[in-house]
């Protein structure tokens, strides 16, 4: 591993961008995420990189379109409103099949909300937030050193697959500081982007960059071409982490900044003798529904624990298909679910 540095999440993320070999960033300021734009402001330009603030985050993600059109590894961010006005360009995007990182740095709502934390965009990220029959692949983060990774990682999972992949965090994660250690050389997927609007030097037929298919035999066909790309995309490119869960008597399952109090939790637990155990779905699309599957054999219930409603939880009870009860704890509005919510709920389930 190459130098150490304590850096903030949403620095974590650009600088990670960067390294990755973002040549072009296109955004739109909002809180908890704008550190992301005032360090790609500061950096991309003295890197002869593309930096933009556009003028609404309509524009943004349409610039993000025209730039992976032409083959650049492209990113914008947001937060939660910001991302609900770029659905339709994110619904286009992948109907082009275009790869490009976008960035929830999730906050309350819904409407405006506030800049308090949240995990209520779960449903948009992974259930298509636009119009159509379309997936993003979506990397739920719980450290900094994570943003670090997963950064890096999506840019190589969306050339790989000409697919938008979402880094999930909240305003947690985007705000705290930790230690954050880098590789000399990132692992960078080269793609070939021979379908991308370069110019042709008259040496190839024109690329054409579209999701309009008039033909309703054509669209079909395309959509199940989607489709398959999607399932490869499962089969290949779930990541999950399993953690203390052989004989755990209730296992949780939580994600982001979340999943850092339930480790918390499991911790306390077992002084108490209470042996919890945690599933955390690194991707919250591909879902890790195999590790639901086997653990539905060995323990006695499920926690899903969020900072939502319940989004994610039925994404669990779908996984776990009714072999074992799955119960639910989450606070909302900005609210933080604490150790002692968790595990007063994790007793009066095993009552």
């Amino acid at each position: 591993m190459g130098e150490r540095l304590l850096m903030k999440g949403n620095e974590a993320i650009a600088e990670a961008a960067l390294r990755a070999g973002c040549t072009c960033y296109f955004s739109y300021p909002i809180t908890p995420q704008t550190e992301i734009s005032h360090y790609m402001a500061k950096k991309m330009p003295k890197m002869n990189r593309t930096f933009v603030q556009a003028e609404s985050e309509v524009a943004a993600i349409n610039m993000v379109y025209g730039a992976a059109s032409a083959g650049a590894r492209v990113m914008t961010s947001s937060s939660s409103p910001g991302i609900s006005l770029k659905q339709e360009g994110i619904s286009y995007a992948s109907g082009a099949e275009l790869p490009a990182v976008i960035v929830n740095m999730m906050r309350c709502g819904p409407g405006l909300g506030g800049i308090l934390p949240a995990q209520g965009d779960y449903f948009q990220a992974v259930k298509g937030g636009g119009h159509g029959d379309y997936k993003l692949v979506v990397l739920a983060p719980c450290s900094v050193q994570e943003l670090y990774e997963l950064t890096v990682e999506a840019f190589n999972i969306a050339d790989k697959y000409r697919i938008l992949v979402m880094i999930l965090g909240d305003g947690i994660l985007g705000q705290m500081m930790e230690t954050v250690e880098f590789k000399d050389k990132e692992d960078i997927y080269n793609a070939n982007k021979d379908w991308a609007v370069t110019g042709t030097e008259m040496k190839r037929e024109k690329n054409m960059i579209t999701s309009i298919y008039i033909n309703p035999e054509d669209l079909e066909k395309h959509i199940i071409k989607l489709q398959r790309k999607y399932e490869e995309i499962a089969k290949n490119e779930t990541r999950v982490e399993v953690f203390n869960c052989e004989d755990a008597e209730i296992i949780l399952t939580a994600y982001g900044s979340v999943a850092r109090i339930a480790k918390n939790v499991i911790k306390t637990a077992e002084k108490e003798g209470i042996k919890v155990g945690l599933i955390r779905p690194i991707t919250l699309w591909p879902f890790p529904n195999e590790e639901y599957k086997k653990y539905a054999e060995t323990t006695n219930a499920f926690l899903t624990v969020e900072m939502s409603t319940g989004q994610m939880l039925e994404d669990v009870k779908l996984a776990v298909n009714g072999k074992k009860p799955v119960h639910f704890y989450g606070r909302t509005g900005g609210m933080v679910p604490t150790e002692k919510e968790i595990l007063d709920k994790i007793k009066s389930i095993l009552a």
